[in-house]
């Protein structure tokens, strides 16, 4: 089986490269399964039913999310309905799940599951760690073909301890949310693929998808600025390949 998981797709830019690019990859790379992180996806901070079935339409087949994911209004209405998921780790009471089973049929389950760090983060949230535990415990006597595990946080040091955490228990651990694509795509030791960030899909030519100016006005004014997502300049598609079969896991990095 292989697998393509693509990185927060941020704004209109990224969802235009994922139009753009998408198709042609699926054939080419003989895509099982399409995975993306929602999180940035409507208007740069979160997603909507439209968005989400756009990206549908364009080839994904399910979406993790991370700490924007309810930001434009309704979507908590909506998230039950599609293939979306939230951060398994948030307080009792949220609407959506913090994992899914996917059947592929012949290539069988594969259970994804979204976390969310803590560290520079969100500490109001629960332990990331302990979530993956009891997820785990859930289907420990399930037949799972394959468990993905999207860790949306701030710190390296927290994606590598989740990883090594989770070595061996589950089969791929990537990273998300700095919207930096990371060159340490590996296996550990227990033999999970994982990588500590995969990067964004959308405008490079910005500061992690915002306008340059006003990040830039921010940092020598001191004072807060409205943000403006970014629309004109090179885009970027960012994913990592999964094969199931090879125990490897390869980044995609396209420029446009």
């Amino acid at each position: 089986m292989r697998i393509l998981y693509i990185g927060d797709i941020v704004a209109r830019p990224g969802r235009e490269m994922v139009q753009a690019q998408l198709p042609q990859i699926i054939k080419k790379e003989k895509i099982d399964l399409v995975l993306a992180n929602a999180e940035n996806m409507a208007h740069g901070r979160g997603a909507t039913k439209e968005t989400v079935e756009e990206m549908m339409n364009a080839g994904i087949n399910y979406f993790t999310s991370g700490d924007h994911i309810f930001w434009q209004k309704g979507f908590e209405d909506e998230i039950d309905h599609l293939p979306v998921i939230r951060p398994a780790n948030f307080p009792p009471g949220h609407a959506g799940e913090g994992h899914a089973l996917i059947d592929l049929g012949k290539h069988g389950k594969v259970l994804l599951i979204n976390l969310l760090g803590r560290v520079f983060l969100n500490e109001r949230v629960d332990d990331p760690f302990r979530a993956a535990d009891e997820i785990l415990e859930k289907y420990q006597d399930q037949d799972i073909a394959f468990t993905l595990v999207d860790f949306h946080a701030e710190a390296s040091s927290e994606k590598y301890a989740l990883g090594f955490y989770l070595d061996g228990r589950v089969d791929a651990v990537v990273g998300t949310h700095t919207h930096v694509p990371t060159c340490d795509n590996m296996v550990l030791p227990k033999g999970t693929l994982f990588v500590s960030d995969i990067g964004m899909t959308g405008i490079v030519d910005s500061v992690l998808g915002v306008e340059k100016d006003i990040i830039i006005k921010f940092y020598l004014s001191g004072l807060n600025q409205k943000f403006e997502w970014e629309n004109a300049g090179r885009k970027a598609f960012r994913g990592v390949l999964l094969d199931t079969q090879k125990s490897s896991i390869e980044r995609l990095d396209i420029m446009s």
